[in-house]
């Protein structure tokens, strides 16, 4: 599997990471199986310098044999240079094997404050293509934190997959899982497999590296949670 990080597109005018990320979705799609695209939390701290929420996002492909990182690397720089906005200071990692390090990072990224120059190093110790595309390039920190949180299996929530978007209104559980979602299941853990689920932007949790809607009773049907 490899994952693609990206952090720190937007400015407050523009469209979110989110929106840029599913755009490449789309079109590495046209090479690659796009198993999703989640949304991750990163540290809320007014010391850190962000457009909203400082989240962050990654790209999750399949890939048979050895990959061609390099034409991957080049064919992101080109899509997020193409949709650069004045002002965001964009990053981009992508990686194949991401080793445990990098996901401590992600974790300590939403804990604490980290630097870019701790980012960039910890990627050049691993051998992780991980580049700033403008402004002062902060977004690498994101877009390794992403990659690393993402590869966990157990972190962010799903903003795109399989068909999950083109859902809406009341839909039965069967449905929700062929849209592409792999489980249902309360709070608690129990498994869903009745009744009526609120598919209005249902966005899925990242869990056991699958898309499981998390979901709680309200009154007649079931209500998707959005969790980090």
């Amino acid at each position: 599997m490899i994952f693609v990080g990206l952090d720190d597109t937007d400015t407050l005018e523009s469209r979110g990471t989110g929106h840029l990320a599913r755009h490449i979705a789309v079109t590495l799609g046209q090479d690659y199986n796009v198993l999703g695209v989640t949304r991750h939390q990163l540290l809320l701290d007014p010391r850190v310098p962000c457009t909203k929420k400082n989240s962050c996002a990654a790209i999750a492909l399949e890939v048979n044999g050895q990959p061609d990182l390099d034409d991957l690397t080049e064919r992101v720089q080109r899509l997020m240079l193409d949709s650069f906005e004045p002002g965001s200071d964009p990053g981009l990692c992508i990686a194949y094997a991401v080793p445990e390090a990098i996901s401590q990072f992600g974790r300590r990224a939403q804990q604490q404050l980290v630097t870019k120059a701790e980012a960039e190093a910890l990627a050049a110790v691993y051998g992780l293509s991980l580049v700033g595309l403008g402004g002062d390039c902060g977004g690498v920190i994101g877009a390794l934190a992403a990659v690393g949180l993402a590869a966990t299996g157990e972190d962010g929530r799903y903003v795109s997959v399989g068909r999950s978007r083109e859902l809406s209104g009341l839909q039965s559980v069967a449905t929700i899982m062929q849209a592409g979602i792999a489980a249902v299941r309360t709070v608690d853990g129990q498994g869903v497999s009745d009744g009526l689920v609120q598919t209005d932007k249902l966005r899925p949790a990242r869990r056991d590296g699958q898309a499981v809607a998390v979901v709680e009773w309200c009154h007649d049907h079931w209500l998707p949670l959005k969790l980090d």
